[in-house]
């Protein structure tokens, strides 16, 4: 069980930033990622077909036999966390590692004025998940911001041009008309637009990802629960995707992950069957 690699879930690339940090913490386990592409973006959808759609992905994860799980996907995250560890650590005895938490904990200790911005999908905004989770601390003035075409603009590899920046300048004038001190990205594709959104709030602004304080949430995990990899050999990662776009998605893993990509099997996308959205009521 402690050779078995660890599973990283994403709607799409942005998990490649959690999974860089937690390659860079821990480059003696093995990583099995899945994204979501065949129902990225996450963010516009409603959340009961994101819980099934993440449920879904991590219940194949776990047949693949991974030890530890990760949502790298905040609006996965906010949408079914809960019933991810009713089902997974508590059903199965597999720790489960999200990203709201650790991303809250690191901002809260960033900010000096307790003014933090929040700035994600429009499914994470809409679930409120970090304002509730800064609840423990009522001085903290949260301020929300939705910024839905960051992720399309990640997806599309572009990082720069006069598009991504107008966007983030409307995206990012509620924050700057609130001061805050502190912005979280509460999204895991954000720290790829790191760049653009800092030149856009100012030098004098803190950028908070989730990313490194996840990776320390698996770290603290696998510590916990004695699930340290033992082998020797260098370990071996795995990339899978659920769409059909094979390669846009190596090109952007070999992109945002870096000089590991040549280590990773990028398996057939389709590989994963997903549930149909849910029906919704009719009245």
């Amino acid at each position: 069980m402690t050779d078995a690699p660890i599973g990283v879930f994403d709607s799409g690339v942005g998990g490649l930033t959690v999974a860089r940090a937690i390659l860079d913490q821990l480059p003696n386990e093995a990583v099995l990622y899945v994204g979501d592409t065949a129902h990225s973006p996450y963010g516009p959808k409603p959340l009961a077909e994101v819980r099934a759609y993440a449920l879904a992905v991590m219940d194949d994860l776990v047949a693949q036999g991974v030890k530890l799980l990760v949502i790298a996907c905040n609006t996965a995250s906010a949408a079914m966390f809960r019933d991810a560890r009713e089902r997974f650590t508590h059903g199965a005895g597999i720790p489960v590692v999200e990203v709201v938490l650790p991303a809250v904990r690191a901002a809260a200790r960033r900010t000096r004025t307790k003014r933090i911005g929040v700035i994600g999908t429009e499914g994470t905004v809409r679930s409120n998940a970090y304002p509730d989770a800064f609840v423990a601390d009522p001085d903290v003035h949260v301020v929300q911001a939705a910024c839905p075409r960051f992720v399309e603009f990640v997806e599309a590899g572009v990082t720069a041009g006069p598009e991504l920046f107008e966007a983030a300048e409307e995206y990012l004038a509620p924050l700057k008309a609130a001061q805050v001190d502190t912005v979280l990205l509460g999204c895991t594709h954000y720290p790829l637009l790191s760049a653009a959104i800092q030149v856009v709030m100012g030098p004098e602004v803190a950028l908070v990802s989730s990313a490194e304080e996840t990776a320390v949430d698996v770290y603290r995990a696998l510590k916990q629960h004695d699930l340290f990899r033992t082998a020797t050999h260098p370990p071996h990662h795995r990339f899978e995707a659920t769409g059909s776009s094979e390669q846009s998605f190596l090109r952007l893993a070999r992109r945002f992950l870096g000089p590991e990509v040549a280590a990773v099997d990028l398996v057939r996308t389709g590989s994963i069957t997903l549930p149909a959205p849910p029906r919704e009521e009719t009245s």
